[in-house]
């Protein structure tokens, strides 16, 4: 596993950073809610995303092949197409729409699950100011 602070549980969260590194937050899986999250942890905001989202974006990631852009954004803006934000809401990935289980903080998908990926060593984030993209670990340049 990568370098990363924590375990991934309630009480050892995994200690991340954003893509551009301009903020830290936490992260854990809670697989005895329902349905099983993955928690992310912002100052006093908490996000919730199907756990399942790990998995699924490491398939999408793999089956892709390539780089893909991150494409941040609030659950009240759009998503760029082809970015890994769209997919995390988009209605043909394997929830059918949101992995973001809270209403109004469903958004950030780009932002704070490609981190957990990395952690786990199942994808490349790059960390630029601006304009990241992640592809499933172990592909060439």
């Amino acid at each position: 596993m990568s370098k990363v602070k924590g375990l991934g549980t309630a009480e050892k969260p995994w200690e991340l950073k954003t893509p551009p590194g301009s903020s830290d937050y936490q992260a854990y899986r809670d697989a005895a809610s329902d349905p099983p999250a993955l928690v992310v942890q912002v100052g006093k905001t908490q996000l919730r995303y199907h756990l399942r989202c790990i998995e699924d974006l490491h398939a999408m990631l793999k089956t892709h092949g390539d780089w893909m852009p991150l494409g941040s954004a609030d659950e009240q803006k759009p998503a760029a197409e082809g970015t890994v934000e769209a997919w995390g809401r988009s209605g043909s990935n394997p929830v059918k729409g949101w992995y973001g289980l809270k209403k109004g903080l469903r958004g950030r998908f780009g932002m704070y699950v490609p981190p957990v990926l990395e952690a786990l060593d199942l994808a490349e984030v790059e960390h630029n100011p601006k304009n990241n993209r992640m592809r499933a670990a172990g592909k060439a340049t």
